[in-house]
């Protein structure tokens, strides 16, 4: 059999698998051991041992479930109000008002979660509340909501980066700094558009509320220090090269310990409930790593990765074609799965089409990740779109409607991407010629 039909049979398996509700990962390994029964005469067992092992040993895993449990400390403290309290007298001025906080609130958690589900919970719980006591129109709220949660993907420490860069081989550290700059370019793209509607709209000048006193801005400026000064232990450390992204993941947890126990909600239940949902969101990852592991391996001896390279090569496509095209097709997968199973899904054979087209693997990092950040808010699966349909008691069709602003934002970022590359690729080098 060819590797065109080899691939059509082990596509069918995996929708097979799929279809009924299979875990993903539980479902990319039978499709891997489906394909070492039909296409190699290899040992199942030995196969699964050393690939699976292999790259679920790697060092750089270790920083996974240490920024996720900081991530989960921080989630069972009070930094949705310090956050609240400590922006809302610096934002609520401007053009759109506390509509700002969303934004600026999911930025600064996502650089301290990894988590795009734990930073949309943490920021949401307060400032929903808030917005609609103060007559805010629900869709704007909900809207930025889902769509500034999108940021915890992006904005390092990220989960996602660290997948990513476990599966191409690539820096994880270097993949983190790159999603700094693109990541500020879409909170700013989002911060715009809530900036244009307050100026725009009528309903946008009369939220317009009173401006804070010298007092209450440094108040609030001294609430968020600490939060402010944990960003740069983690990120800092990395960027300037004193520490590794698993080391720089221990000084987050230490912090987070620490946050949390100057705020008075570190206890013995909260420690475990973190370490819990640590235990729990890191089996889940590794697990669609094992079976991207294996998925990959078995891909391997259909030979499909290096048939579409060199077929994919004779079209003579620019990098910018192929781009876009890859654009569509995440879009189009992001209707049914979560960035992160979209990566470990699709990677075996993207990754050799991307390299044979000589595009930049930190680079094409960024792009991934931010054309996953759409799936979180794509239908009908959006993961985020739940979330908030579960805090805002509002159906998921009027959530979509409300976060498509966004999506559409998050598109154009994808445009300025890939216009601007140097927006992921700068940082890395430079942080490359200073170590």
């Amino acid at each position: 059999m060819d590797g065109l039909g080899a691939t059509g049979l082990l596509l069918l398996v995996l929708v097979f698998l799929l279809a009924p509700g299979v875990w993903i990962g539980m479902a990319l390994l039978g499709t891997g051991v489906a394909a070492m029964i039909l296409f190699t005469d290899r040992p199942i067992g030995d196969a699964m041992a050393t690939t699976i092992w292999s790259h679920t040993s790697l060092w750089g895993l270790s920083a996974l479930p240490l920024f996720i449990l900081m991530g989960e400390i921080l989630f069972r403290s009070k930094l949705s109000e310090t956050l609240f309290a400590g922006l809302s007298p610096l934002m609520r001025r401007l053009p759109g008002g506390l509509l700002h906080v969303n934004i600026v609130g999911c930025s600064t958690f996502a650089a301290i979660s990894g988590s795009s589900a734990a930073t949309l919970m943490t920021v949401g719980k307060m400032t929903l509340p808030e917005l609609r006591s103060r007559g805010y129109p629900d869709s704007l709220s909900a809207g930025t909501l889902a769509g500034a949660g999108t940021l915890g993907l992006l904005i390092p420490p990220s989960i996602t980066m660290i997948i990513y860069g476990v599966t191409v081989q690539e820096s994880i550290g270097r993949l983190f700094i790159a999603g700094i700059l693109p990541g500020l370019m879409l909170a700013g793209l989002f911060l715009l558009y809530i900036f244009i509607w307050g100026v725009v709209t009528q309903e946008g000048w009369a939220r317009r509320e009173a401006p804070a006193t010298f007092g209450e801005k440094l108040i609030g400026l001294g609430r968020l220090t600490p939060i402010v000064l944990l960003i740069a232990l983690v990120i800092g450390s990395i960027y300037l090269g004193i520490a590794s992204p698993t080391e720089a993941a221990t000084i987050g947890v230490i912090g987070a310990l620490a946050l949390s126990a100057l705020q008075r909600t570190l206890s013995v239940a909260s420690l475990r409930a973190a370490l819990a949902g640590t235990v729990k969101t890191t089996s889940m990852i590794m697990l669609l790593l094992a079976g991207s592991a294996l998925l990959t391996q078995a891909m391997a001896f259909t030979g499909l990765p290096r048939t579409l390279a060199e077929w994919i090569g004779t079209l003579g496509l620019s990098p910018t074609l192929l781009i876009a095209i890859l654009t569509l097709f995440y879009i189009g997968l992001g209707c049914f799965l979560d960035g992160i199973s979209m990566i470990v899904l699709t990677m075996a054979v993207i990754e050799p089409l991307v390299r044979t087209a000589g595009i930049d693997m930190i680079w094409f990092g960024v792009f991934v990740v931010l054309v996953g950040e759409m799936a979180l808010i794509t239908p009908p699966i959006g993961f985020n779109l739940f979330l908030v349909e579960s805090m805002t008691g509002r159906g998921i069709g009027y959530i979509s409607r409300a976060a498509l602003p966004m999506f559409l934002l998050m598109l154009l970022g994808v445009v300025i991407l890939v216009l601007v590359p140097e927006l992921a690729t700068w940082l890395p080098s430079a942080m490359m010629s200073r170590n």
